[in-house]
């Protein structure tokens, strides 16, 4: 798939603010300002070199997440899901990996994530969608679906580790990233 254009990117939301620690509203009214508010997120994932990116990452309380990543055979996935529900298998295999954040600069951690995954949800015109991933392309589905949550992938890991990975994020620059409140 064609990597996605237009919209202007926005700065990136760090870890602590609070439009990323609670769960985002539904998106309920599908208009310009919605198709919009999709191109900017893909400028600001662009920008800031990300294969993904949550509207609570440029602060704001949506559900809603767009990616430009590769499943397992290497293929792109370049798509938009409002209103997200992620679907996991009964039966998981789970693979551990190096996840990273653009809301966490600079630093990366070992997470166990399934090793498969789908998203349902809708389009910018309300229509009914689905997507299927493997691969970094299900690790994102479940990475961004975390976000819209209210969590983060720091979240999930030891108390330690986390306190050390946000003190470490916090002497990052980052790339167009606005500071938390």
């Amino acid at each position: 798939m064609e990597r996605h254009a237009g919209g202007t990117a926005r700065p990136i939301t760090r870890y602590g603010t609070p439009v990323l620690h609670h769960r985002c509203a539904p998106v309920t009214v599908f208009d310009d300002a919605l198709a919009t508010l999709v191109d900017d997120m893909f400028a600001s994932m662009y920008a800031a070199h990300g294969v993904g990116l949550a509207a609570n990452q440029i602060g704001v309380d949506a559900r809603i997440f767009v990616v430009d990543c590769p499943d397992a055979t290497g293929t792109h996935t370049v798509a938009h899901v409002i209103n997200p529900v992620l679907h996991l298998p009964e039966h998981r295999e789970l693979v551990t990996d190096t996840e990273g954040c653009l809301s966490v600069p600079g630093q990366q951690a070992d997470l166990a994530r399934s090793a498969t995954a789908a998203v349902t949800g809708v389009d910018l015109h309300g229509q009914p969608i689905r997507l299927d991933g493997t691969g970094t392309l299900a690790r994102c589905f479940q990475h961004e679906v975390d976000h819209l949550d209210g969590l983060a992938y720091v979240d999930r890991l030891p108390v330690k580790q986390r306190k050390q990975i946000l003190a470490a994020s916090a002497e990052h620059p980052g790339v167009g990233v606005r500071e938390g409140n």
